[in-house]
């Protein structure tokens, strides 16, 4: 009689492969939440033998995975569900201070409850006026004003944060998601346009007031594809720069 893994896999279309199956089991444990990318994965010996498989077909699967962006392995550690290393996305475009200098500060200006406004709310899948947790910062590096940034966090999914101190989140936002609410960030979206400060992104950015400034609008989602966080970005054009290598 098969066990609980093999029972997994039998259970699927048996007109899949049976790596397509293996693959499917593997990546609904990573967007279920079981597998996070704080520990690694069972080795890949265990899981050839709860899932009675051959290790070769393991090894293929879980090498795909690592591929495709769902998974990495640290050396000497382990296989792990990646992290989306996504903070550092939005100052490749603008040109402050040394890069090397690491991660810029966030300085959290206020952080409350709010009403979802209508674009946030349509980016995560919500209805216009639910209930928010609303996050507005200033990012600087080398002291210098970098963004404006506003955060929107739908409830109640992020309601633990609300009984936390806004100095315990830290600069990056996405592991305090994950060490206070258990929730990962796989991946985003981002949307630039242009257009013009208005008075309080003006006096935070030190430029005047009607001057050009780049908005980033990031849709940030889980392994699952669930919307989980909206932010606008507010930048200076002036510092302002877009790379991108073609191949």
């Amino acid at each position: 009689m098969p066990g609980p893994g093999r029972a997994a896999l039998d259970g699927l279309d048996p007109r899949l492969p049976l790596h397509a199956r293996l693959r499917e089991v593997l990546v609904a444990r990573v967007e279920s939440g079981e597998w996070t990318p704080a520990r690694p994965l069972p080795a890949e010996t265990a899981l050839a033998e709860y899932y009675e498989v051959a290790l070769g077909t393991m090894r293929r699967v879980l090498g795909e995975l690592v591929e495709q962006g769902l998974l990495e392995r640290r050396h000497g550690s382990g296989t792990f569900v990646r992290r989306a290393k996504l903070d550092s996305s939005l100052f490749r475009f603008f040109r402050y201070g040394d890069p090397r200098s690491g991660t810029p500060a966030g300085r959290i200006l206020s952080f409350d409850r709010a009403a979802l406004p209508a674009t946030a709310a349509e980016a995560l899948g919500e209805p216009p006026g639910a209930a928010s947790l609303h996050l507005h910062r200033l990012r600087l590096r080398d002291d210098e004003p970098v963004l404006v940034e506003d955060i929107w966090l739908p409830l109640p999914r992020f309601a633990v944060l609300a009984d936390h101190h806004q100095d315990d989140l830290g600069d990056l936002l996405y592991p305090a998601y994950e060490r206070h609410c258990g929730i990962v960030v796989a991946s985003a979206e981002e949307i630039l346009t242009v257009g013009t400060a208005n008075a309080g992104d003006a006096l935070l950015l030190r430029c005047r007031r009607s001057d050009p400034v780049v908005f980033i609008e990031r849709t940030a989602r889980t392994h699952d594809g669930t919307a989980v966080e909206w932010r606008r970005s507010v930048g200076r054009a002036a510092d302002f720069r877009y790379r991108i290598e073609i191949r």
